[in-house]
């Protein structure tokens, strides 16, 4: 049953984002942009393989990477739905983005996304520089389940490949089990891009032993925060995840990590990839830019 209804989420969300992306994308007509070219690859992963869309910007390379984890509960959501996100980040930040397919709940369960993501983060290791990115400038990116899994590879990547990644964008991320039962978790809990009940059954199907912490799943309860990468956290008001990514940024910034917190006012959880390109996903769009070519300055 749990995987019926997941299968059949997964069909609404792509349609939702295929509705609401569509004709609004921006184009080189409209704005003077060149689309980004698309490449599918093959990442090996253990057990099977995962795909990946690698995007390549007019900008002259060597460019940035940017490691970039959909969101959608760890159950819904895939690359072929966050292409037209990933098309808008590429063209507007001229970095190389990978778009990772991690494997889904209920079929795959923790760590599998988790091994999934840091997988894809070895793969950009090795292959960045022929693609024509700058292996010393990696970023890591995602939203809601995606930003988990940002957040889970910076502190994997912090122990296997120290200094590996230069900074974490953690778009309205998931950081912590909802056992936590945050005040943002009653005050909206029929939010409109994400309510409670949707986000304890994604839980339950992506932790089934309902325990409530787990190394690579739950970020906010890891003991040491310290030495991690530079963070952009970005939140929305009427999310249920406001509190526990505000508490991310908090935990992240008493752990002496360079943070920058924005929280977007009157916004919705999925306002940045989930509802189409409107002026908020413009602004964080915007503002996730400028925060690389912060980070990438202090590389050169």
């Amino acid at each position: 049953m749990n995987l019926f209804k997941a299968k059949m989420m997964r069909f609404v969300i792509r349609l939702i984002m295929r509705i609401c992306w569509w004709g609004k994308r921006p184009t080189k007509h409209s704005e003077g942009l060149v689309s980004a070219k698309r490449t599918e690859e093959t990442i090996a992963v253990n057990n099977g393989c995962i795909r990946a869309f690698v995007y390549t910007p007019t900008a002259p390379a060597p460019r940035p990477i940017i490691v970039y984890y959909h969101g959608g509960g760890f159950v819904v959501g895939d690359i072929d739905a966050y292409d037209p996100v990933c098309r808008d980040i590429c063209e507007k930040s001229g970095c190389l983005v990978v778009s990772i397919d991690y494997r889904l709940a209920p079929e795959y369960t923790c760590p599998t996304a988790a091994d999934d993501s840091l997988a894809g983060l070895e793969w950009v290791m090795a292959y960045g520089q022929k693609l024509g990115g700058d292996p010393t400038r990696i970023f890591v990116a995602g939203d809601s389940a995606g930003g988990n899994l940002a957040a889970v590879t910076a502190l994997q990547a912090r122990d296997q490949f120290p200094e590996t990644i230069k900074g974490q964008i953690l778009i309205y991320p998931v950081t912590d089990h909802y056992s936590a039962e945050t005040a943002s978790y009653s005050e909206n809990a029929t939010g409109q891009g994400l309510t409670r009940n949707q986000m304890i059954w994604f839980w339950d199907q992506y932790l089934p032993s309902k325990l409530p912490k787990h190394d690579l799943a739950t970020p906010l309860t890891l003991s040491n925060h310290t030495d991690l990468p530079p963070a952009l956290v970005i939140t929305a008001e009427l999310d249920p995840l406001r509190d526990e990514g505000n508490a991310y940024a908090e935990k992240l910034l008493n752990s002496q990590v360079d943070v920058q917190d924005s929280m977007y006012r009157g916004e919705q959880h999925g306002f940045f990839g989930s509802f189409g390109p409107g002026k908020a996903h413009q602004k964080a769009l915007s503002e996730i830019v400028t925060w690389i070519e912060k980070q990438s300055d202090k590389q050169r």
